[in-house]
């Protein structure tokens, strides 16, 4: 950059900084994108009662978020249009010259703003999407309507994966494909990479047998996570291995009937729920197998994390994941069944894979550097674009 050439300035908008990993992504874009070329705005709301809390990692990282406490997650139509409100005036004082929004609901208020108020650059994220799994069908039809609007506003829609920006084009038409970019995930994977297996702490916190087969689910307990399926894989794996334990990590909505169904099945003793855990390296390094077993997904980070880790996945085929595991090359995809899923588990406990080919993959596809320069590139084409279509000839 010129020394009469100012930073770039962007704002990044989310719902909320609950744990997942939106809020990581976006945490990092935010950091990574600053001075001298950068100048960047991390914009959120609030969590909901039960969520875990992930404001501490961009504190941690030298970020202080503004706060407009109505762009938390809860639709509510009056306090929406307040949120509005507020988001442009921010933007108005702020006076971004790109506006990146994350999710849905952040989404649909930041791109509206951000049209309202002129701002030169609008580019939103599907970290994945809210069609499938969610809500009931008017619902559902009602806001793929809202992202087809909101998507006229923005020069460009990301995707995580292929697979999403096909869904998205081809079966929701939310736009047309030449007005999608897929960008998958940046994150700083290097702890990760660097982190043993099979540290033992993790267990030792839990009281869990070293020699124990360790299985665990990472995220929201939540009905599109589907811990139930996870659960009735479980009982199925105790038959073949009684000393297999379970790790439930995470906390949500759902928790009480989860516990609840642990006691049904009889797993009380095999089962720990650990609520949500800052390092996650540790919890990575003493798992066996983690496990998604959800109804949808988009880009789980949790998958990459485990993966750069050197722990190896078992998932459900469904949503973003076949393609984030290359197919099934990369770890096990199942179908929504709890005797596919207990199949696929204890194959991969009774042959563990070779994982340093994907935890480089991982490390060369999702690394923050490469992000970073993609962005950068994108960013920078658009507003080159517009400052072209703005001069005369």
């Amino acid at each position: 950059m010129s020394q009469t050439q100012r930073p770039i300035k962007i704002m990044n908008l989310i719902a909320r900084l609950n744990v997942g990993g939106p809020a990581v992504a976006v945490t990092h874009l935010t950091e990574q994108l600053g001075a001298p070329d950068y100048e960047s705005l991390l914009v959120c709301g609030t969590i909901e009662p039960g969520e875990g809390d992930m404001s501490y990692y961009a504190i941690e990282r030298g970020i202080t978020p503004i706060i407009i406490p109505e762009l938390g997650r809860s639709l509510s139509p009056i306090r929406d249009i307040r949120t509005l409100w507020k988001v442009y005036q921010l933007i108005r004082q702020e006076k971004p010259d790109v506006i990146h929004t994350h999710a849905a609901k952040a989404g649909f208020v930041g791109r509206v703003a951000a049209w309202l108020a002129g701002v030169p650059v609008i580019v939103h994220t599907f970290h994945g999407h809210v069609f499938r799994g969610y809500f009931s069908p008017t619902k559902t039809q009602f806001f793929i309507v809202l992202e087809r609007l909101t998507a006229r506003m923005s020069d460009t829609v990301i995707t995580l994966s292929d697979g999403l920006r096909r869904e998205l084009a081809e079966e929701y038409h939310i736009t047309r494909k030449g007005r999608i970019t897929v960008l998958p995930l940046g994150l700083d994977l290097k702890y990760l990479t660097e982190m043993p297996r099979k540290t033992g702490d993790f267990r030792k916190a839990y009281n869990i047998p070293f020699d124990a087969p360790l299985v665990g689910i990472v995220g929201r307990i939540t009905p599109i996570k589907n811990h139930p399926l996870f659960l009735q894989a479980a009982l199925k794996i105790r038959e073949q291995l009684p000393n297999a334990r379970f790790a439930i990590v995470g906390d949500g909505e759902t928790r009480a009937e989860t516990e609840a169904l642990v006691d049904q099945l009889g797993l009380r003793e095999a089962v720990i729920f650990t609520g949500w855990q800052k390092d996650m390296g540790k919890v990575y390094s003493d798992l066996d197998v983690l496990v998604i077993s959800s109804v949808n997904e988009g880009t789980p980070v949790t998958v990459i994390e485990a993966l750069a880790a050197g722990c190896p996945v078992v998932a459900t085929a469904v949503g973003g994941l076949p393609d984030l595991l290359d197919h099934g090359k990369l770890g096990k995809l199942v179908e929504q069944d709890a005797t596919a899923l207990c199949s696929g588990i204890v194959d991969t406990l009774n042959s563990p894979p070779d994982g340093h080919e994907a935890q480089t993959l991982m490390v060369d596809r999702y690394g923050i550097e490469r992000l970073v320069k993609d962005l950068d590139g994108l960013y920078r084409g658009i507003l080159a674009k517009k400052h072209r279509s703005k001069t005369p000839p």
